[in-house]
């Protein structure tokens, strides 16, 4: 009995990826059972970290570790995207007070465990439910010290970005990260715009597209995307663009 508990915990710590979350459910299908989890657990080898999720002691876990474990050992479609996303491929240089908001996107339907909503990871983390582009479309593998998790590509967070303002992130700012952004794939570009369900967020697009002068754009065949119908108020008492039948802020408008 003793012989095969240890053989478990050399395996577990074997498999074990340092800095990320040890679920419950992932150590249940590697032949670990309740009790036996329970028994690690009261042994120190293993530290809770709520209702299904654990984490080795002494070692540190960041969001990035546990959005590995949502991602690889939960199977969740769960990504970094938007600011976070451009912030964690250096595409997002911009100086903002307060604490940086991690945002994070997943289907309608996605439901992220306790675990992962109620611990504290020291910064602001909000999932993002939407429906607005295909949940597997722009998204790139991005390495972390000891693993490996998915983020949204440059050409896709810059979406996400847009889709958030101007509720979540300011509009200025999202032009500003989005003149840098010259290196974008007119391929992937075409295939996330025809993809996009939201008008709102193509019309800003190709408004700050044509503003920045990217030569990019030229690659973009628009015909086959649709742009909707009728006028969008981005904000109120904004400033209106006939060309692209949308409102904004003032203060872009000038820049």
């Amino acid at each position: 009995m003793i012989a095969n508990t240890e053989n478990k915990l050399k395996k577990l710590l074997e498999e074990h990826v340092p800095g990320t979350v040890l679920l419950a459910s992932w150590l249940g299908k590697s032949g670990i059972s309740h009790d036996l989890q329970k028994y690690y657990r009261n042994s120190g080898w293993l530290e809770s970290m709520g209702v299904g999720a654990f984490k080795r002691p002494k070692e540190t876990v960041n969001w990035q570790g546990a959005l590995f474990a949502l991602q690889t050992r939960a199977n969740l479609p769960v990504h970094a995207g938007a600011l976070t996303a451009l912030s964690l491929q250096g595409l997002a240089h911009y100086f903002r007070l307060g604490e940086e908001t991690t945002y994070l996107f997943s289907s309608p339907h996605t439901k992220l465990p306790a675990w992962f909503s109620q611990h504290d990871w020291k910064t602001p983390v909000k999932n993002i439910k939407t429906s607005i582009l295909p949940p597997d479309l722009g998204l790139v593998n991005f390495e972390e010290k000891n693993f490996t998790i998915r983020i949204a590509a440059p050409e896709r967070a810059i979406l996400e970005c847009l889709y958030l303002a101007p509720d979540h992130l300011d509009l200025v700012e999202s032009y500003q990260i989005f003149e840098g952004l010259t290196n974008l794939r007119p391929k992937l570009l075409q295939e996330l715009l025809e993809a996009c369900t939201s008008i709102k967020v193509k019309r800003l697009f190709f408004y700050m597209a044509d503003k920045a002068k990217h030569q990019w754009l030229s690659f973009i065949n628009q015909s086959g995307i649709t742009l909707g119908h009728g006028d969008r108020s981005v904000v109120k008492g904004g400033v209106y663009v006939s060309q692209f039948h949308i409102s904004i802020p003032k203060e872009l408008s000038t820049i």
